[in-house]
């Protein structure tokens, strides 16, 4: 992570902010852009974040040992007991033929630290999928845009929620704001402090388990409201 950051100005950050904010507008599918934007938008919400996983002890775990999500760290996920927690994730990414290796690498931090803080925000984003219930669809990843921003206070969160509601039909809008939206607010409040939990000491759990632990309210099926 160290090598691959990339120091900007602040007249730098504003123009990358501003440049990715129209490219992913015009181009959602650009998961590049959609990074670059977090990053350059993102500084002072990076920083409360690595004060709250200091002031934790799992948190103060994660960052003196600094796991990665990638395929090498997390493929045992896939030979454990379908119930627990660890192989739902696995059967999330392979039904979607996933890797966790996909996912840009972080640029615009400032330090090794909060560059990795930005790392792990950006990787655990697929356990949140699993733990919430949420699909991959254009409404499942606005929902979860709006627990990440509950959670972890990133502008980009919102600016998502912006623009995938910009390509809603009128049918998916309609739900989206009358039952996931609240919903998805409540559930982001309400959760322990993600950030700082260390899921990969938890794959071997029960799935159901660490959802009560974590306080998770699974999205519930909302399609008969629509």
């Amino acid at each position: 992570m160290e090598g691959a950051r990339i120091h900007l100005k602040l007249w730098q950050r504003a123009a990358v902010a501003v440049g990715s904010a129209m490219g992913a507008l015009m181009d959602p599918r650009r998961a590049d852009l959609i990074a670059a934007l977090g990053e350059t938008t993102g500084m002072p919400a990076f920083e409360r974040l690595l004060a709250r996983m200091k002031n934790n002890p799992e948190g103060r775990a994660i960052l003196s040992e600094r796991p990665r999500v990638i395929s090498s760290r997390v493929s045992h996920a896939w030979d454990l007991p379908q119930n627990t927690f660890g192989a739902a994730y696995a059967s999330f990414m392979g039904s979607r033929n996933f890797s966790p290796d996909d996912r840009p690498p972080v640029r615009f931090m400032n330090t090794d630290e909060l560059a990795y803080v930005a790392t792990r925000a950006r990787e655990v984003h697929d356990f949140w999928h699993v733990l919430f219930g949420l699909p991959t669809n254009l409404i499942g990843e606005s929902a979860l845009k709006v627990i990440e921003f509950e959670q972890m206070f990133l502008p980009m969160c919102m600016l998502s929620v912006v623009g995938g509601a910009a390509r809603f039909s009128e049918k998916q809008r309609s739900l989206f704001f009358r039952n996931y939206l609240p919903w998805a607010t409540r559930a982001g409040m309400r959760c322990t402090d993600l950030i700082s939990v260390y899921y990969e000491n938890y794959f071997h759990e029960d799935l159901e388990d660490v959802r009560r632990k974590w306080g998770i309210q699974v999205c519930p099926d909302l399609r008969a409201k629509s």
